[in-house]
């Protein structure tokens, strides 16, 4: 799946948080779209992703630095921004799929 294939509410909640911080960050989780078949598994990827970073956070500066290619950014922003996307996750899989909006390019 592309990220195109993304309701809003997942776009907005996990790629457009992510820019926010660094365009590094939303890299990573744009990505990990085209590993997934659907919605649903994105979110649960990202939802990973999200604390596989956190643990990074805590335990591997020099896995940081790979993480965001030699840039990482201020692990408090970090921190902040992963804690809202964790938010935002919950908020996406709360809304039930069908009331999920997407863009049409019809």
């Amino acid at each position: 799946m592309d990220t195109d294939d993304l309701s809003r509410e997942a776009y907005n909640g996990i790629l457009i948080e992510a820019e926010m911080l660094t365009h590094d960050l939303t890299l990573r989780y744009g990505v990990l779209s085209s590993e997934c078949k659907n919605e649903e598994e994105y979110l649960q990827k990202a939802e990973k992703l999200t604390l596989q970073i956190m643990d990074i956070i805590e335990t591997a500066d020099y896995r940081l630095e790979e993480l965001f290619w030699g840039n990482p950014p201020d692990k408090d922003r970090l921190r902040s921004t992963l804690r809202k996307i964790l938010k935002n996750i919950e908020k996406v899989k709360s809304i039930p799929v069908e009331k999920r909006e997407y863009d049409s390019y019809l």
